[in-house]
């Protein structure tokens, strides 16, 4: 049945924990992982400090929705351009290049701030300079994973491993966030995230990588382009995955750039309670990860993938209704446990299929569908909340996201006769 599992079943059977971790047998995804567990949680302190302060020194939720546009509109417009220069250059000299220059990107912030003169133009134009960053570094970090896990059939556990490790920072960051930014302000929190990426450079430079043959004989961008999108569009499984993690992201990811609105107008709190609700969607995604790592094979993802979209919107819906804030921490958690689920179910479907000459192109999509439409999303948010309310912007978006996953759940029987061909010649069943 799975007999592209041969390698792997010639090992001893890993359960349990071991299974659940079992990437971290490879060297390169061990330093990897360990660098970015530490500095993820200074990204996270970082996204929690950034629309405090803009919304504490403007009080405007359009504003908000202004800088979560300026922050990354450049991955929409970069992310297809960046994705041929990763199938052609050094992955691991990109992610090398973008974690030095986000270091830049933090501590200037933190500069500005202790230097009395941040102000909300400074925020804008910093935040598009991040942009431009991980235009390039989320296609090579995506596309980067396969070069350190070197069996392919742990590839799946790796993106989730991975994926855990992020939300495993969601849930610590946005608590130490809250604590700082009440007792010391937003500015140390910029100072600790660019500090934090001393750890995740020098796990890079601690690595051996092998070299790996790039494409070179076709020199035209533009044509490289075209035959990226063509192959990500003319084939239904990757052209569906991408175009439903667009919607929600343009839809739902959105909820978080509310989140000052709903702690402050609904249910009058703080920056400490801003840290729980964030916390408790770290805390679903965590689940929800783990979940997924200590899966074996990607076989039945095509059906989680629109589940856990349909799980997310009505989480959305429920929390924008909720006026309880103890069950609105519970319904946090079951909107970050949907979107988790959603995201890195997708990521492992496309990264199993795809071919690896074509990988960087792919994944510049998939992050162009993940992080380049929720600019929109973010602008869509902040003016709907100036017109109809938080909530009633919360309501509309989780709407939109179910229906997504019941266009999708309507098409999976053509999606899952389109994918077999790819799981055989893959060896994945037989």
């Amino acid at each position: 049945m799975e007999k592209g599992f041969g390698k792997y079943a010639a090992k001893k059977e890993l359960t349990g924990f071991k299974n659940v971790f079992r990437s971290l047998q490879y060297k390169n995804y061990r330093l990897f992982f360990s660098g970015q567990s530490l500095s993820m949680i200074g990204t996270w302190i970082q996204r929690i400090a950034i629309p405090w302060l803009v919304y504490r020194l403007t009080g405007s939720a359009f504003l908000l929705g202004v800088v979560g546009f300026a922050g990354q509109i450049p991955t929409f417009i970069l992310a297809p351009f960046a994705g041929v220069l990763t199938d052609r250059w050094n992955r691991y000299h990109i992610l090398i290049a973008t974690q030095i220059c986000s270091m830049f990107q933090a501590l200037i912030l933190a500069l500005l701030f202790f230097t009395g003169t941040i102000a909300v133009w400074n925020v804008l134009l910093l935040s598009v300079i991040l942009g431009c960053i991980n235009a390039f570094d989320t296609p090579a970090r995506q596309s980067f994973v396969i070069e350190m896990v070197e069996n392919k059939n742990d590839l799946g556990n790796a993106i989730a491993l991975n994926s855990s490790m992020v939300n495993g920072a969601r849930l610590l960051g946005p608590s130490i966030a809250g604590v700082l930014i009440a007792s010391l302000g937003e500015g140390i929190c910029f100072l600790i995230n660019g500090l934090s990426y001393i750890f995740v450079i020098a796990s890079l430079l601690c690595m051996t990588v092998k070299p790996q043959k790039r494409k070179s004989e076709n020199p035209n961008v533009l044509r490289e382009l075209k035959e990226g999108f063509a192959y990500t569009f003319g084939f239904v499984p990757i052209k569906s995955t991408i175009l439903l993690l667009a919607l929600i992201s343009l839809m739902g990811m959105p909820y978080s750039i509310l989140m000052p609105v709903f702690v402050k107008e609904v249910f009058h709190g703080n920056s400490h309670l801003y840290g729980f609700l964030v916390g408790a969607t770290g805390i679903g995604a965590l689940i929800g990860a783990i979940y997924l790592a200590s899966r074996k094979t990607v076989l039945g993802l095509e059906k989680i993938i629109p589940l856990a979209a349909g799980v997310f919107g009505l989480g959305l819906v429920a929390f924008s209704l909720s006026r309880f804030f103890p069950l609105s921490i519970a319904l946090m958690v079951i909107t970050g446990l949907g979107m988790m689920l959603q995201m890195a179910s997708s990521n492992t479907l496309l990264q199993t299929i795809v071919d690896n000459d074509k990988r960087g192109r792919v994944m510049s999509f998939y992050t162009m569908a993940f992080m380049g439409t929720a600019p929109f999303g973010s602008f869509l948010a902040g003016t709907l909340a100036t017109l109809i309310g938080a909530p009633g912007t919360l309501i509309f978006g989780g709407i939109a996201c179910v229906l997504g996953a019941l266009v999708f759940s309507w098409r999976l029987s053509q999606f899952k006769k389109l994918i077999r061909p790819a799981y055989v010649k893959l060896g994945i069943i037989s």
